[in-house]
């Protein structure tokens, strides 16, 4: 038996973990979501992998009794404003994300205040108390459609990250105002490290999230949310792709892309590159003895004051039906 340090740390951890995490979740009526950024090991044990509007959309959806959510707190947040009635537990409650930490509410709110006549698109990626500021959350997978589903003389702040923001105002044509925001894992990427791959791999397919910086983005052939990039690979097996996103996304690109490979770009440090600093340290900080132990002692538990809820709900509400309506106008075309 192995023991882990916390406020479990007298708990021991059985040999058969998996078998044990899978007996809680039956026991609870609990459903296990996880985001691709989790640990291999994560995702395979988890009912529903996907990236944030597909989780969003499951975890609006679910009757289990229980959501355990494998990722970072704004997620879990977001499966209590869309499903309050339900028991949410994170395995590691300091599971945070820097692109979150950007953006503080009281900061927020008098940015706000200042662009009156502009309405506030959002990135999921970001608190409780941020989408209740907001007017309507998209995801990098809905977002240019959503900014093309609203009036050309609509004025528009999105938030919190500014390089996804600069790279969908391109997109659309729509002159946006940016809050100052970023991921830690998205800026850093070397742009020298990934010319380097591109030279060693000249036939590789270079594959960008949205949330790199533009330099990063020049050198893409696509570019895309994380389900986005997944499906780009999936459809091409047996090919070469050079990746510029969070790398735990490669454990389910390796799965549904037989016989292909999969360069990561390394991070920049200190006038360096850093192989292993591709990977979003909150993310990581979910592991399978934490999952065991949250569910175990069903803590920690994720709560929301009711007003919060209330007032978070809306733009979440908005997303998800502007979502389906384009959705429906493209399957009609």
């Amino acid at each position: 038996m192995l023991d882990i340090t916390g406020s479990h740390a007298t708990t021991p951890i059985p040999a058969n973990l998996e078998e044990e995490i899978l007996r809680l979740k039956r026991d609870m009526n609990a459903v296990i979501l996880a985001h691709y950024y989790q640990e291999d090991d994560i995702q395979d044990i988890a009912d529903i992998i996907g990236d944030s509007l597909e989780l969003a959309r499951k975890a609006a959806e679910t009757e289990a009794d229980v959501i355990v959510f494998c990722g970072v707190k704004f997620m879990a947040e977001g499966a209590k404003i869309l499903n309050p009635t339900k028991k949410v537990l994170l395995p590691d409650m300091k599971a945070g994300c820097s692109l979150e930490y950007s953006c503080p509410p009281a900061q927020f709110k008098a940015f706000r205040e200042r662009h009156p006549d502009h309405l506030a698109l959002t990135y999921i990626n970001c608190s409780a108390e941020i989408k209740a500021l907001s007017d309507i959350i998209v995801t990098s997978s809905n977002a240019e459609a959503i900014i093309n589903s609203l009036p050309r003389e609509q004025k528009i702040i999105f938030a919190p990250d500014k390089f996804l923001g600069s790279y969908l105002a391109k997109k659309t044509g729509r002159d946006m105002v940016l809050w100052d925001g970023s991921c830690m894992v998205h800026e850093r990427f070397s742009e020298r490290e990934l010319v380097k791959l591109k030279t060693a791999h000249p036939q590789a397919a270079v594959i960008a999230h949205p949330e790199c910086p533009q330099a990063l983005l020049d050198h893409a052939d696509y570019i895309g949310s994380t389900s986005g990039l997944l499906g780009f690979a999936e459809k091409q097996p047996g090919g070469e792709f050079i990746v510029l996103t969070e790398a735990g996304i490669l454990h389910q690109m390796e799965k549904r892309s037989p016989g292909s490979r999969f360069y990561p770009v390394p991070t920049a440090l200190d006038g360096g590159a850093c192989v292993s600093c591709n990977t979003c340290p909150y993310m990581k900080l979910n592991t399978m003895e934490k999952l065991y132990l949250c569910m175990l002692h069903q803590e920690p538990e994720l709560t929301l004051p009711p007003e919060l809820i209330v007032a978070a709900k809306k733009p979440l509400d908005r997303m998800l039906e502007l979502s389906k309506t384009i959705a429906s106008t493209a399957i009609k075309q």
